[in-house]
């Protein structure tokens, strides 16, 4: 069982920043892939970015690609995703998920989900 609670959401200027944290509980965090997702008002939740148990390997969605960077300390239980150059259709309440087998982009692979943290970019 992964327990996971995500942080950092908040209000921002179009052209900002905002860093998330994901920490989680449990043992084997190390054990899991993880990934981001979001879900915008009326939309269907998107992969964002995923990190692989290591966190060697990573990708992300196209619309994120080089503005966005996952990162994850195992030491520390814990999963970042580092937002800049923020864009008002980043508005969406940001998750972190984790899978027991590998980081997809695909929601269904995710076992645990945190509760989500809110992120608004203002134009």
């Amino acid at each position: 069982q992964v327990h996971l609670v995500e942080s950092g959401g908040g209000l921002v200027q179009a052209g900002g920043s905002l860093r998330l944290s994901c920490a989680a509980s449990g043992r084997t965090f190390s054990a899991y892939g993880l990934g981001w997702f979001r879900q915008a008002p009326g939309k269907e939740r998107e992969f964002v970015a995923r990190i692989s148990r290591s966190g060697e390997g990573t990708s992300y969605a196209d619309s994120v690609k080089g503005r966005f960077t996952i990162s994850r300390d195992n030491a520390k239980n814990t999963v970042y995703l580092q937002m800049n150059s923020l864009k008002p259709e980043d508005t969406a309440v940001y998750y972190c998920a984790a899978s027991r087998y590998g980081e997809s982009v695909f929601a269904t692979s995710y076992d645990y989900w945190g509760q989500g943290t809110q992120v608004t970019v203002s134009s």
